[in-house]
């Protein structure tokens, strides 16, 4: 039988003629920073002092003896990054290029130094420039000519960090006659009854044995006899129990077993989890224009998504708990899709398996991202291989729905000067529009691919058109207000966001002696948009008077502009289904302390937009817009069962009267939206006014028909009253946009919501966990809301 032996012990770093101990899986800045070589590149400006690290060549090295009385040993790395040379003894066993890859070398009875040794990334890749010729990218740094984590090279978010090692386990495997080398499960759906078809290829040893292969699932079992060194089992569970995305059903799980054989000897054997469903995806065109809607199981969904990056910059350190705790936090807050970014990685098992048992859907992107990728070799070799191994790799985990060529790259072509630029020399075009699309087709006919995102569909039709396929929504943000989200509805807007800084205890830890303001140096440090402070600046003038001086006050106003934003889009698009069916928010996660779109931030708080979310992906929303010159309350209904009620409408002011109310009555089918048009006595008049929309269950909807910096709010009162992990407020007046901001309480203390609004006489009870030492005192200080003007906090109401 095949025997594993993990070998991430004993490995050292070669360093200035020291030997530092050195973690497998891990990199060199890691080892680096556990030896105290380096500080912290996420402290302050750190990361500038640590640029070196990935302009050198560095080696790993520890004893390998491979004996063991089986025929064959393999040596195994499943991810080596990136450019590098293993040696035993100064004998060759192989180069390799790719990240993304795993390779395999025979080491049979051998024993000895074994040394990896690592050129720098930097230098491979300008090499391969100096072959190829240069070509476009949306940053400066040569990323796009070795197939390695994009966003290593620094990205509008994240450090310039360039890393180098043996980031994924190593493992000696030990086998005779035959071993199982590659399991590729077509799993379908036919009539009610699950079939799986388990594609096999084993390497041999032995030419002549006679290999049986034998698969289980479901109670079903199968068996079948390989004639060279391929064949196939097919299995049909009768009466399978479907997986479901979360919030249409469960998520049943199968075992899957399959064991290779020779003379009713086990020789290995392969293990997996598999999901029942199908998935499609509606490109057909219509009215008003083209398609993107995902169909799983028959169901035509509205995808509440958001973009995923690497969880953190040396990817090497993200656990199988910090998976299950970052994507726990995207399920609890009603997201249902999880598209992987094509400037990070294909992630570990781990992140799949997570998604797997959430039910959260993932758009996987082959990496490739805002870039003019050469087509020539040695790439083109290292894309198909990579994406031949990887689409085999993830194919059992259901959660995979669709496959998606590129980020940005389509559109770059188009719109970024890279045609001219260019001037016929390859671009990444050939991956997208024919590699990429025929190995899927080969391997994993299963899933949809898309070519890119954004993509119409068509170069007879602009990438990003909005009408077409899937859209970038990025004049927002940086040009143009939020309020712009309003003037058209996208068939499925995969990328729009908003900027906020990072929750207040993750900015304290990154920039502990600093203090603290939105132009400081560790502040700007710590932005990594193209004039992102600028962007913060002006978008936040078009709706709040901007506090001069006040970093609290503007680190508030900033996390609420955010959350703002982002409800204008996904409120709007929403209400728009089935035209628009899917909106994935930038972004989700960050991968350390910084100013970004993210809803949790480096140190994994959840910031205001974390708590919105959870509103705006409910099942059920309620959202009050102004279409063709009248005041529109949309109910959306994205549950199973048909929405029957009545809705309250007052229409106040800022000052607590209520000027006049109705109540109407409400039926939404399920899965569906219904407009009501909101009766125009209603309508507010004014900055004074406002109008309140209140169904069962907590829903409410709010309209203010100006920008808060002409609303004469009056001085907010409420009360303040704590309880074991428990703060409630009671309002007196109008409170609007109400904020706890837990980790001001206490670094370790979380909050179970975000912004809220309280009309007279309301209150509001917020769960805290996580807080030390209760003090009344300091949960009014850490309580923020709009204010008639920039305040004094020291003496809140």
């Amino acid at each position: 039988m095949l025997e594993v032996t993990p070998f991430g012990e004993g490995w050292v770093l070669e360093y200035e003629g020291r030997e530092l101990p050195a973690a497998v899986p891990g990199c060199v800045h890691t080892d680096l920073l556990a030896a105290g070589v380096i500080p912290d590149p996420f402290l302050g400006r750190n990361e500038t002092g640590a640029a070196w690290v990935g302009r050198r060549e560095w080696t790993y090295t520890t004893e390998l003896s491979a004996a063991n009385g089986q025929e064959r040993t393999d040596l195994v790395f499943d991810g080596l990054d990136t450019a590098a040379e293993i040696t035993l003894d100064g004998r060759l066993l192989g180069r390799t290029r790719n990240m993304h890859r795993s390779y395999r070398f025979p080491v049979t009875g051998s024993a000895g130094r074994l040394a990896v040794r690592f050129a720098s990334a930097y230098s491979e890749a300008e090499a391969v420039r100096d072959r190829l010729g240069e070509r476009p990218a949306a940053y400066a740094e040569p990323y796009q000519y070795l197939r390695k984590m994009a966003c290593s090279f620094g990205w509008d978010w994240g450090p310039t960090l360039v890393t180098a090692g043996i980031w994924r386990p190593v493992r000696l495997e030990h086998w005779s006659t035959a071993r199982i080398s590659r399991v590729r499960p077509l799993v379908t759906v036919h009539q009610g009854a699950g079939v799986v078809e388990l594609r096999v290829e084993v390497e041999r040893s032995d030419a002549a044995a006679r290999l049986i292969v034998e698969a289980r699932v479901g109670g079903q079992v199968a068996r079948t006899r390989l004639t060279g060194s391929a064949g196939a089992v097919r299995l049909r569970v009768p009466d399978v129990r479907l997986w479901w995305p979360r919030g249409y059903g469960e998520q049943p799980l199968y075992d899957v077993e399959l064991t290779l054989s020779s003379e009713e000897v086990p020789l290995d054997v392969w293990r997996r989890r598999v999901g029942f469903r199908t998935v499609e995806l509606d490109r057909r065109p219509d009215a008003h224009g083209t398609g993107f809607t995902l169909v799983v199981n028959g169901e035509r969904l509205f995808a509440r998504g958001v973009n995923w990056i690497p969880d953190d910059v040396f990817p090497s350190r993200v656990t199988r708990e910090r998976y299950r705790e970052r994507l726990g936090q995207a399920a609890a807050a009603n997201v249902d899709l999880v598209r992987v970014w094509g400037g990070g990685i294909y992630e570990s098992e781990d992140f799949y398996d997570a998604c797997d048992d959430l039910g959260l859907l993932v758009w996987q992107d082959f990496p490739f991202a805002c870039a003019a990728y050469p087509e020539e070799q040695p790439l083109r070799g290292e894309v198909e291989a990579e994406a031949r191994e990887n689409v085999v790799r993830l194919m059992p985990h259901p959660s995979l729905v669709l496959w998606n060529g590129n980020n940005e790259n389509l559109w770059g072509f188009r719109d970024w000067d890279w045609e001219r630029r260019l001037a016929g020399e390859s671009w990444g075009e050939g991956y997208y529009l024919g590699l990429l699309p025929r190995v899927v087709a080969e391997l994993d006919p299963t899933r949809p691919y898309t070519a890119g995102s954004p993509w119409s569909g068509s170069w007879d039709r602009h990438p990003n058109d909005p009408a077409h396929g899937t859209h970038h929504s990025w004049e927002v943000w940086n040009r143009e207000d939020y309020a712009a989200y309003r003037s058209e509805v996208p068939r499925f807007v995969a990328e729009f966001g908003w900027q906020a800084p990072p929750a207040y205890a993750t900015l304290r830890r990154a920039l502990p002696a600093e203090e603290l303001a939105p132009d400081s140096p560790g502040m700007l440090h710590h932005q990594k948009a193209d004039d992102g402070n600028g962007k913060l600046e002006r978008g936040l003038a078009r709706h709040f008077a901007v506090p001069a001086g006040d970093f609290d006050r503007w680190h508030y106003l900033t996390q609420v502009n955010q959350a703002r934003a982002v409800a204008a889009g996904i409120e709007h698009w929403r209400a728009h289904w089935p035209v628009c069916a899917g909106t994935v928010v930038w972004q989700l996660n960050d991968c350390w302390p910084v100013t970004s779109w993210a809803a949790v931030d480096g140190d994994g708080r959840e910031k205001p937009l974390y708590h919105e979310l959870k509103r705006l992906y409910a099942d059920r929303l309620l959202t009050l817009h102004v279409r063709s010159g009248k005041l529109v309350l949309a109910a959306v209904n994205q549950s199973a069962d048909a929405w029957s009620g009545s809705v309250t409408l007052r229409r106040m002011t800022v000052d607590g009267q209520v000027l006049g109310g109705a109540s109407m009555a409400l039926e939404v089918a399920a899965r569906a939206v219904t407009d009501l048009v909101v009766p125009p006595e209603l309508r507010p008049d004014g900055p004074k006014e406002f109008l309140v929309a209140d169904a069962w269950g907590g829903l409410r909807a709010l309209h203010f028909p100006v920008p808060d910096r002409e609303i004469p709010y009056v001085r907010p009162e409420f009360d303040v009253a704590m309880a074991p992990g428990a703060v409630t407020v009671t309002a007196r007046t109008l409170v609007r946009d109400l904020l706890l901001q837990a980790d001001r309480l206490d670094p370790a203390a979380r909050a179970d919501r975000g912004l809220v609004t309280l009309l007279p006489g309301e209150r509001v009870t917020i769960g805290v966990t996580g807080w030390r030492t209760p003090d009344p005192s300091a949960a009014r200080r850490a309580l923020y809301c709009m204010e008639p003007d920039p305040m004094d906090r020291t003496e809140p109401a």
